[in-house]
């Protein structure tokens, strides 16, 4: 068995989809300090955290997608949703601001040989993550499904999905036509996944639990791919 993380770092500085919080860390006790309160050589330390719900490798609830009232948010959706059977298309030589069709979808499938069945996961290599992650580029240079291929994954009956990019839309995108699909089907998508290279053709079992937030918009997860 081999266990493959798809999950970006988190960091002070790290990129976030415009319009996000940006991510802050900081030392909030040192072992200089806390040891000067216990004996025999104790101390510890520990960090603060101040980031978005959908800032670092995360996976959106639907009441992030959906303004309407009882669309459920993170701590309301069922866990399953998050775990299960997967595999990976690579749509990689799409160029930034390219659109991706619901034909390449079925081309992509095709060339990765992996069976792709109702109630799967699919994962979408755009290699984003891999050529611009880190610098400010990543967040507004990455190609995007198209309207077609939106309805390709309703049609197809995938559980949810995810990119290695900050959307499945595309960043000129004025009517996000992937998010919009997803607040009608009330489907999930996780973004900003990583090393889906390592994956690509492959049927893995995928793994990207949220955490357990009260009436979270989202939620960053540590994604992981179990390879038998």
């Amino acid at each position: 068995m081999e266990l493959i993380d798809l999950s970006q770092e988190i960091y002070q500085g790290m990129p976030v989809y415009p319009g996000h919080l940006k991510t802050v860390v900081w030392e909030h006790a040192s072992h200089e300090e806390t040891g000067r309160n216990f004996e025999g050589g104790f101390s510890f330390r520990s960090s603060g955290l101040l980031l978005s719900d959908h800032g670092p490798t995360h996976v959106d609830a639907i009441a992030h997608l959906d303004p309407r009232e009882g669309a459920p948010a993170i701590d309301e959706m069922a866990l399953d949703t998050f775990y299960g059977p997967a595999t990976c298309v690579d749509v990689s030589h799409k160029q930034p601001h390219e659109y991706v069709s619901a034909q390449e979808m079925d081309a992509a499938v095709e060339a990765g040989g992996a069976l792709l069945e109702p109630g799967m996961i699919l994962l979408i290599r755009t290699a984003a993550a891999e050529r611009l992650y880190g610098r400010p580029e990543y967040t507004n240079k990455y190609p995007g499904l198209d309207d077609s291929a939106a309805g390709w994954l309703r049609d197809r009956g995938v559980k949810a999905f995810g990119v290695d990019s900050p959307s499945p839309d595309n960043p000129i995108s004025k009517t996000y036509p992937v998010h919009m699909m997803c607040r009608a089907e009330g489907m999930t998508h996780f973004e900003n996944l990583a090393n889906l290279d390592r994956v690509v053709g492959r049927v893995f079992t995928f793994i990207g639990f949220p955490l357990r937030i009260r009436a979270g918009t989202g939620s960053p997860v540590r994604a992981v791919a179990v390879v038998e």
